[in-house]
């Protein structure tokens, strides 16, 4: 079962022939995607294979030297400044490792990206309120006046989570998101990630090398390989390929 029977046939993201390369390095050489609208999409790659370029070129921190990609109808090359920036806030990204402020309690932290994005929100609409459901929905209200050096690994995940989800937004990047974490901690971020999919119909983007965390929490997978979308399916689907540069994944 392909994602476009699983999940509405609206393309969230549509990536064409994007190409990247840093001198004589070809980091992204054709590199084709598809993200459905409430799918989660899980990319896997070696390191070094162009996973975190890829992303970069998404979110305006690197420019691709052609092709194109459209994010919710748009064509982010052809944005200004300022529409850009408001597509932007329609993306959310949970960082591999959390990049919470370290001089700023958890309330802060969340509050933090509403200041620049008060407009987004009905003026009856308080920012405290918006916090604690932020921080309801990952389960951690009790920690709303902690330090980031009081949390744990797991929690900083889930703090970072919150922050992220505050903004409300159409589109989740995860980046590792179970990395550095012990076996029931990465259990609880999974679980969690699949909650927030089904609560917000929110559309994922997931760059993981967790098998385990890819097999539970992918709609679809692509496997990039030397700088291209070399093999696509669902977890099982993947695992059924006889291509040695598709089983190496699985080993």
């Amino acid at each position: 079962m392909n994602a476009s029977e699983t999940h509405s046939e609206t393309e969230i993201i549509k990536i064409r022939e994007l190409k990247k390369r840093f001198g004589q390095n070809r980091v992204l050489n054709g590199f084709n995607m598809i993200l459905y609208k409430g799918e989660n999409l899980v990319i896997m790659g070696k390191s070094g294979s162009g996973k975190s370029v890829l992303i970069k070129c998404m979110v305006g921190l690197e420019k691709a030297d052609s092709g194109s990609i459209e994010m919710m109808g748009k064509d982010i090359t052809s944005l200004d400044k300022e529409a850009f920036n408001e597509l932007r806030a329609d993306i959310g990204f949970l960082f591999q490792g959390s990049a919470l402020y370290d001089s700023m309690s958890v309330r802060e932290n969340l509050e933090f990206p509403l200041r620049r994005h008060k407009h987004r929100f009905g003026k009856e609409v308080k920012t405290d309120s918006l916090v604690h459901e932020a921080l309801e929905n990952v389960g951690l209200s009790h920690a709303i006046d902690l330090m980031p050096d009081e949390l744990s690994g797991g929690m900083k995940r889930r703090i970072a989570l919150a922050r992220t989800l505050i903004m409300r937004p159409k589109i989740i990047f995860y980046d590792e998101p179970t990395s550095g974490l012990d076996p029931i901690t990465s259990k609880e971020i999974i679980e969690l990630i699949m909650n927030i999919q089904d609560k917000f119909e929110t559309s994922s983007l997931i760059i993981t090398h967790d098998i385990d965390c890819a097999r539970v929490i992918s709609d679809r997978m692509i496997l990039l390989v030397e700088g291209i979308n070399y093999a696509e399916g669902t977890f099982n689907e993947l695992t059924k390929m006889t291509d040695p540069k598709v089983r190496a994944f699985f080993k």
